[in-house]
Formats: C-alpha cells, structure tokens, sequence
C-alpha cells in the first residue's frame, strides 16, 4: 500500500483544518505542507504561522513540510517549532546542503531533499544515507495543477535500485501530477509515497480519491 501525503496547496484554505482532518480520517499518513518564497519559485504560498496553526489543531498529523525556498538553512528551526514532522529541501537551493541537513537533525525533524525535473537523480548520491525520504518532483515546482512528466519514473526506479544495493533507509516521495493514472506508475517504478493535491482537494469524493491512492 501506497502513503499518502496530500498536499494542502488544493485545500480550501477557508476550510484548512476541517479538510486536513477529512483525508486524515481517509486514510492519509501525512500532509503535504509546500512552503514558496516567490524566490525559488514564482510563486508565494505560506510559512511558518500557518503551520503552526494546523499543528496546534491537528497535533498528531505528520508534517510533511516542503521547502521550495532559497535558503532553507535560515527557516529550518522555525518549521520544525512550528510542528514539522519533516523537513523536505531542493538540492538547488542557495544553501549549503550538509549545513541544512544538520540543522534541520538538530532541530530534532527527519530529513528529506527534493529534486527538479531537470536536475540528473544521481546528484542526490553524496547524501542518499543521510535522508529520511527523497522527494522526485515529476512537475516544476511553484504550481499546482501541473502535467505529470513521465521522466520523473526512471528516477524512482533509480532510487529504488540504491536503495536496495545499500539498504538505505529513505522513503522515495513523488509529487506533481499524481493522480489515479499516473500513481500506479509512480509504485511501479519505486514510488512509496504519493503526493497528490488537484486528486485528492478537486475529487468530488476527496476521502474515495485518498483511499484509491492508498490503496496502489
């Protein structure tokens, strides 16, 4: 069975909580906290204060917190006091990457780090033994409501592959255009967690679209 991780950038935000708590109750592991600067990416979603808002409503939820951000070292204790359960950082960022992945262990929050459609999945070997999850963007971040690209498959079955040669320990995340199309696709290839946002917040039976997911 696949995790779910659906990301609240498709949430109602007038409704935020009671529909954080709706896939919850579906079925969903985690929630997808996508955090832009309107640097990084073109966009500007939100920070820390609503985080920490989710976090005191919902205090047992898995903070799946994804920084597309420039400096992610400068804002990681921040999101892991706000309720972060994970801290989840492009490797393009500005920021030295072992720097950010020790702040944000010293902040007491597991490590993740996300690539870019166009960036080559081996660029994450230095630091695949240090991660708790990888996260293969199959989209370019800033948007939702993309085109799923099918180059992000060759990457999962990449990740997959070091994973098993080494046994590490990372989950292997995906995130853009997931859907109930292209998720069985993303498990085939390796896939263990399923970000999905349009699928899930824009289904007309948002708690069917988590249990579809989850069930792959």
């Amino acid at each position: 069975m696949a995790i779910v991780s659906p990301s609240i950038l498709s949430a109602d935000f007038c409704h935020l909580g009671p529909q954080c708590q709706m896939v919850l109750d579906a079925g969903a592991e985690m929630l997808h906290y996508d955090v832009m600067d309107g640097h990084f990416v073109p966009n500007i979603s939100f920070g820390v204060p609503v985080l920490q808002s989710l976090h005191k409503g919902l205090p047992h939820a898995f903070y799946d917190a994804h920084l597309m951000i420039s400096h992610p070292l400068q804002y990681a204790a921040a999101f892991a006091k706000a309720g972060a359960t994970l801290i989840n950082f492009h490797l393009e960022c500005e920021d030295d990457i072992a720097e950010t992945l020790a702040a944000i262990r010293a902040a007491g929050c597991k490590t993740g780090l996300t690539i870019k459609p166009g960036t080559p999945v081996q660029a994450l070997a230095p630091w695949l033994d240090q991660l708790d999850l990888v996260l293969v963007m199959s989209v370019e971040p800033g948007f939702g409501g993309q085109k799923f690209m099918p180059s992000a498959l060759d990457k999962l079955r990449w990740l997959k592959e070091e994973k098993q040669k080494n046994g590490y320990t990372y989950l292997i995340e995906v995130d853009g255009g997931v859907d109930a199309v292209t998720g069985p696709l993303c498990v085939e290839a390796g896939a263990e967690v399923l970000v999905a946002g349009s699928a899930v917040f824009a289904a007309a039976d948002p708690v069917a679209a988590v249990q579809a997911l989850k069930a792959l």
